[in-house]
Protein backbone atom coordinates (compact mmCIF):
# COMPACT_ATOMS: atom_id res chain seq x y z
CA UNK A 1 0.00 0.00 0.00
CA UNK A 2 1.71 3.55 -1.08
CA UNK A 3 1.60 6.03 1.64
CA UNK A 4 -0.79 8.40 -0.13
CA UNK A 5 -2.69 5.55 0.25
CA UNK A 6 -2.71 4.55 3.77
CA UNK A 7 -3.09 8.32 4.30
CA UNK A 8 -6.25 8.24 2.36
CA UNK A 9 -7.57 5.09 4.43
CA UNK A 10 -6.74 6.92 7.70
CA UNK A 11 -8.32 9.92 6.69
CA UNK A 12 -4.73 11.48 8.18
CA UNK A 13 -4.16 15.00 7.62
CA UNK A 14 -0.22 15.94 6.14
CA UNK A 15 0.62 16.73 9.67
CA UNK A 16 -0.66 13.16 11.07
CA UNK A 17 0.97 11.22 8.13
CA UNK A 18 4.68 12.96 9.07
CA UNK A 19 3.76 11.87 12.80
CA UNK A 20 3.12 8.44 11.88
CA UNK A 21 5.94 8.04 9.04
CA UNK A 22 8.91 9.58 12.02
CA UNK A 23 8.32 6.88 14.16
CA UNK A 24 10.60 4.34 13.12
CA UNK A 25 8.03 1.02 14.95
CA UNK A 26 5.53 2.17 12.52
CA UNK A 27 7.90 1.66 9.35
CA UNK A 28 8.42 -1.65 10.80
CA UNK A 29 5.04 -2.21 11.49
CA UNK A 30 4.01 -1.24 7.89
CA UNK A 31 7.37 -3.50 6.31
CA UNK A 32 5.55 -6.34 7.63
CA UNK A 33 2.06 -5.41 7.07
CA UNK A 34 1.77 -8.15 3.70
CA UNK A 35 2.93 -11.06 5.36
CA UNK A 36 0.60 -11.03 8.21
CA UNK A 37 -1.93 -10.45 5.39
CA UNK A 38 -1.28 -13.97 4.56
CA UNK A 39 -1.74 -15.43 7.97
CA UNK A 40 -5.11 -16.20 9.74
CA UNK A 41 -5.61 -16.46 13.51
CA UNK A 42 -7.80 -18.60 14.58
CA UNK A 43 -9.01 -19.03 17.64
CA UNK A 44 -10.98 -22.40 18.77
CA UNK A 45 -13.13 -22.98 21.73
CA UNK A 46 -11.12 -26.40 23.42
CA UNK A 47 -13.59 -26.55 26.45
CA UNK A 48 -17.11 -25.53 26.85
CA UNK A 49 -19.67 -26.40 30.01
CA UNK A 50 -22.70 -24.42 30.73
CA UNK A 51 -22.06 -21.20 28.23
CA UNK A 52 -25.21 -19.11 27.66
CA UNK A 53 -24.03 -18.26 24.73
CA UNK A 54 -23.59 -21.94 23.54
CA UNK A 55 -20.37 -21.74 22.69
CA UNK A 56 -19.21 -25.72 22.08
CA UNK A 57 -15.92 -27.19 21.48
CA UNK A 58 -14.73 -26.84 17.99
CA UNK A 59 -16.48 -23.27 17.66
CA UNK A 60 -13.80 -21.11 16.27
CA UNK A 61 -13.12 -17.10 16.03
CA UNK A 62 -11.31 -16.20 13.04
CA UNK A 63 -9.14 -12.65 12.34
CA UNK A 64 -7.14 -11.22 9.67
CA UNK A 65 -3.37 -11.28 10.51
CA UNK A 66 -3.00 -8.30 11.37
CA UNK A 67 -5.64 -8.95 14.28
CA UNK A 68 -9.07 -7.79 12.98
CA UNK A 69 -12.10 -9.85 13.69
CA UNK A 70 -13.44 -11.75 10.16
CA UNK A 71 -17.16 -11.60 11.45
CA UNK A 72 -18.70 -13.45 8.49
CA UNK A 73 -16.65 -16.87 9.29
CA UNK A 74 -17.31 -16.29 13.07
CA UNK A 75 -20.44 -17.65 15.02
CA UNK A 76 -23.79 -15.88 14.37
CA UNK A 77 -23.11 -14.80 18.33
CA UNK A 78 -20.52 -14.30 20.20
CA UNK A 79 -19.89 -13.48 24.00
CA UNK A 80 -17.97 -10.53 25.03
CA UNK A 81 -16.22 -12.19 27.70
CA UNK A 82 -15.31 -14.78 25.07
CA UNK A 83 -14.25 -12.36 22.64
CA UNK A 84 -11.83 -10.02 25.62
CA UNK A 85 -9.72 -13.15 26.34
CA UNK A 86 -9.25 -14.04 22.56
CA UNK A 87 -8.23 -10.64 21.56
CA UNK A 88 -5.57 -11.03 24.69
CA UNK A 89 -4.21 -13.89 22.71
CA UNK A 90 -4.40 -12.30 19.27
CA UNK A 91 -2.72 -9.00 20.45
CA UNK A 92 0.38 -11.39 22.01
CA UNK A 93 0.21 -13.13 18.28
CA UNK A 94 0.12 -10.24 16.02
CA UNK A 95 2.98 -8.97 18.22
CA UNK A 96 5.12 -11.75 18.01
CA UNK A 97 4.44 -11.80 14.00
CA UNK A 98 5.81 -8.41 14.50
CA UNK A 99 9.37 -9.41 16.39
CA UNK A 100 9.20 -12.27 13.62
CA UNK A 101 8.76 -14.69 16.25
CA UNK A 102 6.48 -17.98 15.80
CA UNK A 103 3.39 -17.02 17.34
CA UNK A 104 2.40 -20.87 17.78
CA UNK A 105 5.37 -21.56 19.64
CA UNK A 106 3.61 -19.03 22.32
CA UNK A 107 3.94 -20.48 25.75
CA UNK A 108 0.61 -19.76 26.86
CA UNK A 109 -1.97 -19.62 24.12
CA UNK A 110 -4.79 -20.69 25.98
CA UNK A 111 -7.57 -18.26 27.67
CA UNK A 112 -10.97 -18.61 28.91
CA UNK A 113 -13.88 -16.13 29.08
CA UNK A 114 -14.19 -14.76 32.58
CA UNK A 115 -17.44 -16.63 33.92
CA UNK A 116 -16.03 -18.19 36.90
CA UNK A 117 -18.75 -21.87 36.04
CA UNK A 118 -21.17 -23.26 38.16
CA UNK A 119 -18.85 -24.36 40.58
CA UNK A 120 -18.00 -20.64 41.68
CA UNK A 121 -21.39 -18.74 41.32
CA UNK A 122 -21.29 -18.06 37.36
CA UNK A 123 -23.11 -20.43 35.09
CA UNK A 124 -20.25 -21.95 32.46
CA UNK A 125 -17.01 -21.28 31.31
CA UNK A 126 -15.21 -22.19 28.17
CA UNK A 127 -11.67 -22.22 27.38
CA UNK A 128 -9.65 -21.11 23.63
CA UNK A 129 -6.67 -22.17 22.05
CA UNK A 130 -5.02 -19.96 19.45
CA UNK A 131 -3.13 -20.64 16.36
CA UNK A 132 -1.81 -19.00 13.31
CA UNK A 133 -2.05 -20.60 9.69
CA UNK A 134 -1.17 -19.36 6.45
CA UNK A 135 -3.70 -18.52 3.90
CA UNK A 136 -3.15 -20.73 1.62
CA UNK A 137 -3.29 -23.90 3.93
Amino acid sequence: MSEEDLKKMLEFTDEEMKILMENPKNIQILKKAPDLMNKTIIVEVVKSHGCAVQHRVGDKLYFTGDGNLLTKLCPNRVCLPALNAAGRLVSNAVTLMYADQDPNKMMFKIAGCSDVGLECGGWGNIAMEIRVEDRNS
